[in-house]
């Protein structure tokens, strides 16, 4: 499967470059996108995450891709006493913001703008790192998955929750007829960037998922590698920790 499909055919920049360009003009309208796109469901896959992450009493906490900064509000609710949300779009950033000042927990919650693939913290800094429907969008997957293992402590926990095909029939045809036709409708009904849903249907459908992604995870350098299919399939949940 291809990873490196990205947002604009025609565009020279590079793929980083064009995903942030793609979210920082979506920013606004992103998060009212995703409860209409996934049916509210994603809000159930990220407190499965935090279960995940909270079971572990951590103290720091990274989540990557964070964007609007919805599952960094809720590890609020674990123990750990320094959160960080990791985003290279300043749009999403922003949005991601205001939302923690409406919380009032910008004492234990930074936004910080960095990348992924080169993640402004020491080896071995988190005691968990999450990242929530945004590998998929890493220029280099295993460069960016490689620089996670360096900053999470030893024994630490990694959490991913992303999209996945449905395999079984008929889900898998239904998830296809979904992903290609009404989606990216959707998103041009509602959004000022007219391909910015065909990209994140289209990533959806060629990043590897299940045991192809774990079998990633474990050449990086991942120990304890397990992926749990969410909803007939149309998200997995991995985990895995560090030596």
């Amino acid at each position: 499967m291809s990873q490196n499909i990205t947002p604009y055919k025609n565009s020279t920049l590079g793929k980083k470059e064009q995903v942030t360009q793609m979210f920082d003009t979506i920013s606004e309208n992103y998060d009212g996108l995703n409860r209409v796109i996934s049916f509210g469901i994603d809000v159930k896959w990220r407190k499965k995450v935090l279960q995940m992450v909270a079971s572990q009493n951590p103290e720091t906490v990274l989540d990557i891709a964070t964007g609007t900064g919805d599952l960094v509000l809720l590890m609020a609710q674990t123990s750990a006493k320094k959160i960080i949300g990791l985003d290279i779009s300043a749009g999403m950033l922003e949005v991601g913001k205001k939302k923690v000042a409406e919380k009032k927990l910008e004492h234990k919650i930074e936004m910080v703008l960095g990348d992924s693939e080169n993640i402004p913290y020491p080896d071995n800094y988190f005691d968990a790192i999450t990242v929530s429907f945004g590998i998929r969008n890493f220029e280099t997957l295993e460069k960016g998955l490689a620089e996670i293992l360096r900053v999470l402590k030893p024994n630490g926990i990694f959490v991913i929750l992303e999209t996945s095909v449905p395999t079984q029939f008929p889900y898998k045809q239904g998830y296809g007829i979904y992903t290609k036709y009404i989606l990216p409708t959707i998103g041009k009904l509602f959004s000022k960037d007219q391909v910015a849903y065909g990209y994140l249907s289209e990533s959806a459908n060629n990043f590897p998922f299940g045991e192809k992604l774990n079998n990633i995870l474990r050449k990086v350098g991942f120990i304890n590698v397990v992926h749990q299919p969410q909803t007939f399939g149309v998200a997995t949940i991995y985990s895995a920790s560090k030596k």
